[in-house]
């Protein structure tokens, strides 16, 4: 169905991908609002800040996605820097915080449990991430969105850092190493920082992601 995006205002073709983003982000949304209760839920029983850090993380991947389906559906009207910009604040945010969650669990040395079921939604999210990252990157370049295209990135970090999470809560599973935990956390604040920083410069002056 054609019917979110007026086919008036854009070709037939366009409409046709700026549905399919839409659907990518619908996919998107619905995913990670599922696994941020999953996860937050496994972070809370097993005191994982890394856990934590990714359960935020999805908070910002739904604020996200949820900016890209406002652009998509008002492309007309110029949307995109401050899209851009949302984005980037968001992930500024998450650094922030994760990043003083991380420094107080390695200062106190708090050991962190182990979450089979977080174990297990990581591993689903690595995937399904990647799939949808794809999606968008193929429709963003052939819609030439910026928005949507930063978007597919957030989306791809998203998969980096569950698999980061995952190794660090293998590692404190299997092996006891407490502090993999935290480090992993550490992950999520060099991306988030960076992919604030991308999605800032973008808005300044969008280019080709």
């Amino acid at each position: 169905m054609l019917s979110e995006i007026p086919i008036a205002a854009v070709g037939q073709d366009k409409a046709w991908l700026l549905q399919r983003g839409l659907y990518l982000e619908y996919a998107t949304l619905g995913w990670n609002v599922i696994g941020t209760a999953v996860i937050i839920a496994a972070a809370i029983s097993a005191g994982s800040v890394a856990l934590a850090g990714f359960g935020l993380d999805s908070l910002i991947e739904i604020f996200a996605s949820a900016i890209v389906v406002w652009q998509l559906k008002g492309v007309s009207q110029n949307r995109e820097r401050a899209a851009l910009r949302l984005i980037g604040v968001a992930f500024y945010l998450l650094a922030l915080y994760v990043l003083g969650q991380s420094a107080y669990v390695l200062v106190t040395g708090r050991h962190p449990g182990t979450s089979v079921s977080g174990i297990a939604w990581l591993i689903a999210t690595v995937l399904a991430m990647l799939l949808l990252a794809r999606g968008k990157l193929v429709t963003g370049r052939r819609l030439d969105n910026p928005v949507l295209r930063t978007e597919a990135r957030v989306t791809l970090v998203d998969a980096y850092l569950a698999a980061a999470v995952l190794v660090g809560l293998v590692l404190n599973g299997w092996l006891g190493w407490w502090w993999a935990d935290p480090l992993a956390g550490l992950v999520i604040v060099y991306y988030g920082i960076r992919e604030g920083r991308e999605a800032w410069h973008h808005a300044a002056g969008p280019g080709r992601v």
